[in-house]
């Protein structure tokens, strides 16, 4: 896996986000953002700070810095809170790619996952693959969610959006 080819993937990956947010996010009010639903993590405000923390924690472990606390839902009263929050993960985490090379791709990168058994190892590839694919998973989530309020929703196969 060369760098430019995640480089390519994580425009979608963002891309997505953000193409989610502005056409589907955006028309609920900050009531329904932060509505509880049945579903996975609760409400989509839920599933968004989920997304924002999980991506900064995988960067943590790949810059060798010491993992961040998830960001507490409540901390997040409105859309606009959230948005900002998630931009600025975005730009922090372009800003590192930015930093890797291909030889990057394959260095092994060691980490502890006390509550999946302890210390894990993977090639960092396979890391920021994994945060593209657990991205997905939840945007289709807020997708689901979003159809279930009545929200419109959108495709989001990565191939229709390369196509764009």
């Amino acid at each position: 896996m060369d760098i430019s080819a995640i480089k390519k993937m994580y425009t979608y990956h963002f891309g997505m986000h953000r193409k989610v947010w502005d056409d589907c996010i955006s028309t609920l009010t900050d009531e329904q953002f932060i509505e509880e639903l049945v579903y996975s993590k609760g409400s989509i405000r839920n599933q968004c700070v989920h997304l924002i923390g999980v991506d900064e924690r995988w960067f943590a472990r790949l810059k060798g810095e010491a993992l961040p606390d998830f960001p507490s839902n409540e901390l997040f009263t409105s859309k606009a809170s959230v948005r900002a929050r998630w931009d600025d993960a975005e730009k922090s985490i372009m800003a590192h790619l930015n930093t890797l090379t291909n030889a990057d791709m394959i260095r092994l990168a060691l980490y502890d996952m006390p509550h999946r058994g302890g210390m894990k190892s993977n090639m960092v590839w396979e890391i920021l693959v994994h945060v593209i694919n657990h991205g997905t998973d939840h945007r289709a989530q807020i997708l689901a969610m979003l159809h279930q309020m009545g929200a419109p929703t959108l495709e989001q196969d990565m191939m229709l959006y390369w196509w764009e």
